[in-house]
């Protein structure tokens, strides 16, 4: 049995402490997923989904846009925090369904400035990384998972430590803040086919950040 196959019974969503790292399991249920799914469609229709690169040349796995006052971006450029598509369409608003998660989860003394969008299909992953491109380190990190379940590797401050492992479930909400708002982690696969959420398959990841 792993860490996570137990979650207590009762009408709240489990909370998991793993290496700092806060995961609300089961904060969304089905229709709140589903519903988020049709907000993020307007998103991409706005803002289309974009296959981008490492500042090397070497192409990522996923597809990404953004919502909110920036976007993320990665090319030839480097990895930086964007005010437009690159089509130079501005990015549209991050939607309410999404901002309700921060409220609830984090406050509202500050809210997120930008919702990066990213999308796992069959076989895409996310090497370890840091989140370090924000202004202020005391603002946390909230990640939303939709879809396909995904094992989420933590890592430590340091690149080559000793690293966790967990699978994060749709409806899903990780909190990265305090000791593991700079921990390394990534996306090591994507158990394609495991939810129904979205018809094609797949997980969309939302990542919410105070960027100013």
């Amino acid at each position: 049995m792993s860490l996570f196959d137990d979650p207590s019974h009762n009408d709240r969503p489990a909370t998991v402490l793993v290496r700092g790292f806060v995961l609300h399991q089961g904060w969304l249920d089905r229709p709140a997923q589903e519903a988020m799914v049709a907000d993020l469609r307007a998103v991409i229709a706005a803002a289309p989904l974009f296959s981008p690169v490492t500042p090397w040349g070497k192409p990522m796995s996923v597809r990404m846009t953004s919502a909110g006052k920036y976007g993320w971006v990665s090319d030839r450029r480097g990895y930086r925090y964007a005010a437009n598509h690159p089509a130079g369409t501005p990015w549209p608003p991050i939607p309410e369904s999404v901002l309700s998660v921060w409220r609830d989860v984090v406050g509202a003394v500050r809210l997120p400035e930008c919702c990066l969008v990213n999308f796992y299909g069959e076989g895409a992953r996310m090497g370890l990384h840091q989140d370090r491109d924000e202004a202020d380190f005391g603002q946390p990190v909230l990640s939303i998972s939709l879809g396909d379940r995904a094992r989420f590797r933590m890592g430590g401050t340091e690149r080559g430590g000793p690293t966790e492992s967990v699978w994060l479930q749709s409806g899903d909400v990780m909190v990265m803040g305090g000791p593991a708002r700079l921990a390394y982690h990534g996306i090591d696969r994507i158990d394609f086919g495991t939810s129904d959420l979205l018809p094609r398959g797949g997980r969309i990841n939302l990542t919410l950040r105070v960027v100013d």
